[in-house]
């Protein structure tokens, strides 16, 4: 269900004439994890078997080019050229983004029963309906007898009447809201044998991994656009709509959301917002994908909502608070320690000056003088390749990498660092501090580095000479 690698977002979509219904159902689709981690995989196309058109094996090489391109813009011309085995549309005529993503669920699941493996044989097998697949239930209740019946329907999308509502939670209670069966839509009861009057509910029995949601703006009755907006939250918890609304919530985080502008149904404009991998929102306006918030997005006139199952975002958002508490607490010392002082540099140990001190008095020692020297030089001499040189760090150094690219305290928890360490700590202003020349091993140490070097530029001189050095005939 996550991204499976993080990358920037990719190229946007050119418009082949009136073709923004088409993009905003491509970039959608590009943008949902599950389908683009299956279609990156090529596990599809590796065992594919259909012959002409593969709708899997279109959808396949297109999030490739659109992810992996380093172009701004791509022309979709694979899927337009196939727009006739899709559905009824034509590259030159206005089209419905949610009539093309209906008909583009149905030729992927129709490629992966027909050109997929032996084990896609059924529908509720392929990963299409995997990823995008649920079950209705509607449970019609007899008003005679009280009688119960249960029926099951499979779904790719839920489609919601707005009219009069403001909010998404207000459409789905809506959706799930007792209806009454009379007259010609009287149910027939098996046990009474007629139709009688009935009450009939439907719920999300079983809820898709990734949920898409239309909101129907056009009018039944007058067949015009209902351009009231209608608030959509990020995250969604599906349960109160589901057949059994008593268990554990589930969450759902919003990823995509396309929007159109415009007074009529037949005419107007798609485009749509979409989450990368990145986690960032981006606005994909044909060729233009420009970076956006997450409030933007919560603010348009939504027709196409679309949802994948995540975690509470209560718990999350709690986990990572605590978190970001235990890595700022690591670095603080424990309350019987006392106060924290002044705020040391990332991955770097702020010593307090009593144990800049104790070191600065072992440092004088000729012994600190001598361990100096030695990790600074450890020469090691191989009987067979002259001598080597090594350097290591000094005792009692702590070689754990520190994370030194974010800004604020180290992770790592409080401690004084080792006197050898501390030694090279740079003093604290006002601190007396002792020359470079008077300090113990530091001729020692010159005198070896300018030893080192005439060898060095010796040896360059033999290296020079003899590659100049012409044989004797």
């Amino acid at each position: 269900m996550d991204w499976r690698l993080k990358r920037r977002p990719g190229a946007g979509l050119y418009n082949l004439g009136s073709t923004c219904y088409l993009n905003v159902i491509l970039q959608c689709l590009t943008y949902t994890p599950p389908l683009a981690n299956y279609l990156l995989s090529r596990r599809h196309s590796r065992f594919c078997r259909q012959q002409g058109f593969c709708m899997m094996c279109i959808m396949e090489d297109h999030v490739r080019k659109v992810l992996y391109s380093s172009a701004s813009a791509i022309r979709p011309r694979a899927v337009i050229r196939d727009l006739k085995f899709i559905g009824e549309f034509k590259p030159d005529i206005p089209g419905d983004a949610y009539e093309f993503l209906r008909c583009t669920l149905n030729a992927m699941q129709a490629a992966c029963l027909s050109g997929g493996s032996d084990l896609s044989s059924s529908e509720e097998t392929t990963v299409i309906h995997q990823i995008f697949g649920g079950f209705l239930r509607s449970r019609v209740t007899c008003l005679n007898c009280k009688a119960v019946s249960d029926f099951y329907k499979v779904f790719m999308d839920v489609l919601l009447k707005i009219k009069g509502t403001l909010s998404l939670a207000t459409a789905l209670e809506d959706f799930v809201s007792p209806k009454h069966l009379e007259g010609r839509k009287s149910f027939k009861c098996s046990k009474c044998r007629k139709k009688v009057p009935a009450s009939k509910v439907v719920t999300i029995h079983h809820a898709p991994r990734v949920l898409t949601v239309c909101l129907g703006r056009a009018d039944d009755q007058s067949s015009r656009k209902i351009s009231q907006v209608v608030a959509y939250p990020e995250f969604l918890n599906l349960r109160p709509y589901m057949s059994d609304p008593a268990a554990e919530p589930l969450f759902y985080s919003l990823y995509a959301v396309v929007v159109h502008t415009g007074h009529s149904c037949l005419g107007g404009h798609f485009f749509c917002y979409t989450k990368a991998s990145n986690e960032q929102w981006y606005k994909m306006n044909d060729v233009s994908v420009e970076g956006c918030d997450i409030h933007t997005v919560l603010e348009q006139q939504a027709y196409l909502l679309f949802y994948t199952r995540c975690f509470d975002p209560q718990t999350e958002e709690m986990s990572a608070s605590t978190s970001s508490h235990s890595l700022l607490t690591q670095g603080e010392p424990s309350s019987q320690a006392g106060p924290a002082g002044p705020q040391a540099l990332p991955g770097r140990i702020r010593v307090p000056n009593s144990q800049r001190d104790i070191a600065r008095d072992r440092s004088r020692s000729p012994l600190w003088g001598n361990e100096r020297h030695n990790w600074a030089t450890n020469i090691t001499t191989p009987s067979s390749a002259g001598r080597t040189w090594m350097r290591t760090s000094p005792p009692g150094h702590d070689n754990t990498p520190r994370d030194v690219t974010a800004p604020g305290p180290s992770n790592r928890s409080f401690q004084a660092a080792p006197a050898p360490r501390a030694a090279w700590e740079q003093p604290q202003p006002g601190e007396g501090q002792q020359s470079r020349a008077s300090r113990p091993g530091y001729e020692l140490c010159r005198r070896f580095m300018k030893l080192r070097n005439g060898h060095q530029s010796k040896r360059k001189r033999r290296k020079h000479s003899f590659g100049t050095y012409k044989a004797k005939p």
